[in-house]
């Protein structure tokens, strides 16, 4: 048989490709070179639109393996956000925030404040996916959950290796910062975990209550001060003091379904002093 026959250089190219792990140009050529073929195209114009749909397919499978490591709950989308209801927290601002490069180039923080409710970690998702989607690593995760982790990691003696590990993470996102465990090794974990990534790696914290209670997380005075100087420093505050925004969706839900609200009520807020 011809050593040139076009089925043994397809079989040739096959695994070649395969060898070269190039599964985005491995299932693309034979369409592309039999356009290529017909249109006459120039050899260089071939290999360039090769490269290019080998570019892209590696973006959405790096894209893809970062949305499965980010663990960010479902349905918790910027589409899906309810701005109205939250008439304090600037879209544009959110929006800014959502590309990401200026703020989290400088390890820069974004603090959510507001009621149980109020759609804080719905936004503190949201604002992940639009990251990961735009190329940055992010962890969301339950703020107790990962100080659990690090008292693992101290009590083996790594705990110094665990909170490296979180550095290729540009973003962690720690959701209900008021739920972690009022234990003094427990929060000078957390506290050890802010201070290292400060001015390097960027957090976002969700959190029920203030600065003003804070003490009631870090036991010792010193270490509350010392951990609000550091989230603070180079932060974006966004202060969501609003009536339940899950209760004023489900009930937006109920009245578009045709359905009346029979136990549900809203207060009319005017503002955030309103609350």
């Amino acid at each position: 048989m011809n050593p040139h026959h076009p089925a043994i250089d397809a079989a040739r190219i096959e695994l070649l490709l395969s060898e070269l792990r190039l599964p985005g140009i491995k299932g693309l050529w034979p369409k592309l070179a039999e356009q290529s073929d017909k249109d006459g195209w120039p050899a260089a114009r071939f290999l360039a639109a090769l490269a290019e749909h080998e570019m892209a397919d590696r973006v959405r499978r790096r894209i893809e393996r970062h949305l499965a490591e980010a663990r960010l709950p479902a349905g918790k989308t910027m589409a899906t956000f309810d701005f109205e209801a939250v008439p304090m927290v600037s879209k544009a601002q959110v929006m800014a925030l959502a590309a990401g490069d200026a703020w989290l180039d400088k390890g820069a923080n974004i603090l959510l404040f507001g009621p149980p409710g109020g759609g804080k970690s719905h936004l503190a998702a949201a604002l992940g996916l639009a990251l990961v989607e735009g190329g940055w690593r992010v962890l969301y995760t339950r703020t107790t959950d990962l100080v659990q982790r690090l008292q693992v990691a101290r009590q083996e003696l790594a705990l110094e290796s665990a909170i490296a590990k979180l550095d290729r993470y540009h973003l962690l996102i720690l959701d209900d910062l008021a739920y972690v465990t009022k234990d003094q090794a427990e929060t000078s974990v957390l506290f050890e975990l802010i201070a290292a990534r400060y001015e390097r790696r960027s957090l976002m914290i969700t959190a029920n209550q203030p600065f003003g209670e804070w003490g009631r997380i870090f036991q010792d005075p010193a270490m509350t001060l010392a951990a609000v100087d550091r989230l603070v420093h180079h932060a974006t505050i966004l202060e969501m003091n609003v009536e339940s925004y899950r209760r004023r969706s489900a009930l937006i839900r109920k009245r578009s379904a045709g359905r009346p609200a029979a136990s549900a009520t809203i207060r009319n807020t005017q503002s955030p002093e309103a609350e």
